[in-house]
């Protein structure tokens, strides 16, 4: 919750100075670099040492990319590639990564705000001490703007890495019957952040690179319920502290980000949707499964339903089993917002066009009569360059616990590896020869 809201002035300079950072082109910031050496020549992302992280995870798994800052969108990320081991150079996955709206409406009606493009998300960015980034690097940001620092360089973007647990787990079991061989990995992922204050709300965004190929797409609400919100005596809000006066605002948190595909360093990715149907059992036969494909060929609108399924297949790259690489889409838990019409639907792919940078609001330079939000972008366009937009919604019903301060809410999704590599890159050494059937002696 929050109140501490901008005053119509504020808000109104803000807008203008986010309008102004757009026409003046993206704020970038520096920090030194916390990389790997290199073991062997590989391309470099596209930016200067100062913009660059690459990092080279202990199961041998290595990620690039570049990092800019925006005072509207906070730090994007640009040129992300992957290399697993045993691929001889980097898989390049996206062009582009950011945070593209945190859509806010309370459930009264009173109150409806974009966190994003109303309040300069990025210039929000918060100083973060060595602690809350242990084990990494804090790299500093040049920030124009800064709403809650005395400096321009905000020491706001950690770089570090973090175990996950299992990767894999396998106990062979030989012919003879006796107890096989045991495999096991612990996964190692490099994880960025940074933390934005938003009037009382803080949102920590989260970028998880896994070494398996995966990439998880995170915001963490936190900070403080704002007391002057305790008005919810309509029936629409929870009571808040001793007895029943205080009754907090419920509202949702509808987070969009912007995934710009680059698979094998082509922009011309074809998208394809899944969908498995589930017959009855009949007679002594189990219940039967069947897939099927339909290409999304023009710009779309996508709800997720039960068994349905999204991925994003390179025009021009194939793994060492000939299989064109892709990157599935792979939703997390929301609770999808009806009440705008941009909120309507869980993913929309849409024709690039730069001056489309924001799902609600946006603010790119598109011209007058241009719509301002995603779901309006939709017009049976042709794709061949998709840009995808996830919504992630999350419907906040205050508790007790809410208070103070109030505990990391997350909400988030991923997109995982299909056959961007033969086999699992962390196979061990002698399991990389079984790909495909499995024979077995009688």
């Amino acid at each position: 919750m929050r109140v501490n809201r901008m005053s119509r002035a504020r808000r109104r300079a803000a807008l203008g100075l986010s309008l102004a950072a757009l026409a003046a082109g993206a704020t970038t910031g520096a920090g030194p670099a916390a990389a790997q050496p290199k073991a062997a020549a590989a391309p470099a992302p596209n930016c200067s040492a100062a913009y660059r992280i690459e990092q080279k995870l202990s199961t041998g798994t290595t990620w690039r990319m570049c990092w800019r800052f925006n005072g509207t969108s906070g730090v994007v990320l640009e040129d992300i590639s992957y290399q697993p081991p045993g691929e001889a150079k980097p898989i390049k996955v996206l062009n582009s990564a950011k945070l593209a709206q945190i859509h806010v409406p309370y459930d009264d009606g009173d109150s409806e705000f974009n966190d994003v493009t109303e309040y300069n998300f990025g210039n929000g960015l918060l100083n973060m001490k060595p602690a809350e980034c242990p084990g990494g690097t804090i790299k500093t940001v040049k920030v124009r703007e800064p709403m809650y620092s005395n400096s321009q360089n905000v020491k706001g973007l950690c770089a570090t890495t973090r175990s996950r647990g299992h990767a894999y787990h396998l106990q062979t079991e030989p012919p003879n019957g006796n107890i096989g061989k045991t495999y096991q990995a612990q996964g190692k992922d490099l994880l960025l952040y940074t933390i934005n204050k938003v009037s009382w709300y803080e949102y920590i965004t989260e970028w998880r690179f896994q070494d398996d190929g995966t990439l998880t797409m995170n915001v963490g609400a936190t900070g403080s319920l704002a007391p002057e919100d305790y008005d919810a005596g309509d029936g629409r809000g929870w009571p808040i502290g001793k007895g029943a006066k205080d009754y907090a605002d419920s509202h949702s948190h509808n987070v969009f980000w912007r995934l710009d595909f680059g698979l094998d360093g082509s922009s011309k990715t074809r998208v394809e949707q899944y969908d498995s149907k589930v017959s009855p059992a009949r007679g002594d036969q189990g219940p039967t499964n069947k897939t099927t494909l339909t290409k999304v060929t023009k710009e779309l609108a996508g709800d997720a339903k039960n068994m349905r399924w999204w991925r994003v297949v390179s025009a021009t790259g194939k793994n060492k089993d000939g299989h064109a690489r892709s990157y599935e889409l792979v939703p997390g838990a929301t609770t999808k917002f009806p009440g705008r019409s941009f909120t309507n639907h869980d993913v929309y792919f849409t024709e690039y066009n730069k001056c489309e940078q924001y799902a609600s609001g946006n603010l790119g330079a598109c011209g007058a009569g241009h719509p301002k939000d995603v779901d309006k972008w939709v017009n049976g366009q042709s794709l061949t360059h998709p840009v995808v937009w996830m919504n992630v919604g999350f419907h906040h019903i205050v508790r007790d616990e809410d208070q103070q301060p109030m505990p990391v809410h997350w909400q988030g999704f991923s997109i995982a590896p299909r056959d961007v590599t033969a086999m699992n890159p962390l196979t061990p050494a002698d399991l990389k020869g079984i790909n495909g059937h499995v024979g077995r002696d009688s």
